[in-house]
């Protein structure tokens, strides 16, 4: 891809992320047709233009995946940020020959990408989690510059310098000197025929397209279902909110107590309110 697609495709930092999902989402998928021809534009012709198409109406898939790799405390601008890599990368590579969906191809990608980027940044911060870890792995590393791999004296004589036991000297050497193998090819590996995990990697568990697709309906139906319930009157609404939207679940005879009338009248005003509802998001 060129450096100005991803110049295009730069995730902004801070607050404005939100206004970058809601840009994104806002983008219209490809019909099966329309991917393929801009595919084939791709792959036979080298239109860019193309490219740019197929990239800019998956970014919404990105957002998504990325979204499940938040429990790692990382900045999620970051991870759509490489997952945006990875999806580049498989549009690059895409053969549409192959006869399957883009995105279906792309997950592997975008995954792969996060996972080098969660496995680079994540190891570093958890490599020492608490102040006396913190305290053994700096002390171990000076000691490591000097004196390299660690003899059995030499790790109980620093397990007795620093008040521990010879296990966690040994843990934490191992994490310290742990590399991790990359997940997919390195930038100067694209076209040289080398292998990486990644490209042996199949995830049938999962249909991400379906996924966002279904994300999206939801969302679109809980923004038409809370316009409609707008156009209720105050006392309908309220019936409404408590008796199916809250989390505490209010019943027809606290309803009934609150406004005074019988919990028969509450349930009618609620069937009405149903129906206006359902009439309004048809």
């Amino acid at each position: 891809m060129s450096t100005n697609m991803q110049m295009a495709l730069s995730v902004p930092q801070g607050g404005s992320i939100e206004s970058y999902i809601q840009a994104v989402s806002s983008i219209n998928m490809l019909t099966a047709d329309e991917e393929r021809s801009l595919a084939e534009r791709l792959y036979n012709e080298g239109d860019l233009e193309a490219a740019r198409k197929l990239v800019m109406s998956h970014l919404r898939f990105v957002v998504h995946i990325a979204k499940s790799y938040s429990g790692y405390g990382l900045p999620q601008a970051d991870l759509i940020q490489e997952g945006n890599i990875g999806l580049m990368k498989a549009v690059k590579r895409f053969d549409p020959a192959v006869g399957v969906r883009l995105v279906s191809f792309a997950v592997h990608w975008i995954k792969a990408e996060i996972h080098e980027f969660v496995l680079r940044n994540w190891r570093i911060v958890k490599v020492a989690t608490t102040k006396a870890q913190r305290k053994l792995f700096f002390n171990l590393r000076k000691a490591k510059k000097r004196l390299g791999w660690f003899t059995h004296e030499e790790v109980q004589k620093v397990a007795e310098e620093l008040g521990v036991s010879t296990k966690e000297v040994l843990q934490m050497e191992a994490r310290m000197s742990s590399q991790d193998q990359a997940f997919d090819l390195g930038a100067d590996d694209d076209d040289s025929g080398n292998f990486a995990p990644a490209q042996y990697l199949e995830d049938k568990s999962t249909d991400v397209e379906k996924e966002v697709i279904n994300a999206d309906w939801d969302k679109n139906a809980t923004d038409r279902l809370y316009s409609a319930i707008k156009t209720l009157d105050e006392r309908s609404q309220h019936i409404i909110q408590t008796r199916w939207l809250a989390d505490d679940k209010t019943t027809l005879q606290d309803l009934a107590d609150k406004y005074q009338v019988s919990a028969e009248r509450v349930r009618q005003i609620e069937k009405n309110a149903m129906k206006k509802l359902q009439a309004a998001m048809v």
